[in-house]
């Protein structure tokens, strides 16, 4: 399959966009590229959703996460203990996922979102 230049460039600029936005604020997967994904690429929900997991699937954040542990803010425990649920997690929710229609799936991915910024505005 060839890739066309513009869809080339277009993955690289949400690459980055991500990556900025992972390094700056921790968000970059759910948040960045899903979105992109689906308005700029004409993605699937479905397909947006498995691509952001398979960049995460490798260890992209390494470098991000290294800045962070090296000034103190990371405790691996904790972190490691969020893994374990994230794997199993994962698992199931993608299993949910896949079985139900994207209109849905669209419109909860919409509805966490908005309630995670919703919390985070308005939070102390």
């Amino acid at each position: 399959m060839k890739m066309e230049s513009t869809i080339l460039i277009s993955l690289l600029i949400i690459g980055v966009l991500a990556g900025i936005l992972s390094g700056l604020i921790g968000v970059g997967g759910g948040v960045i590229m899903i979105p992109l994904l689906v308005f700029v690429l004409g993605y699937s929900q479905h397909a947006a959703q498995g691509t952001s997991l398979a960049v995460l699937a490798i260890p992209v954040t390494f470098i991000a996460a290294y800045n962070y542990y090296s000034e103190g803010y990371i405790s691996w425990k904790f972190a490691f203990i969020i893994a374990i649920g994230f794997v199993v997690g994962g698992y199931f929710g993608s299993k949910w996922a896949i079985s139900i229609d994207q209109s849905l799936l669209k419109k909860i991915f919409g509805v966490v979102l908005l309630i995670a910024a919703i919390k985070m505005f308005f939070g102390k």
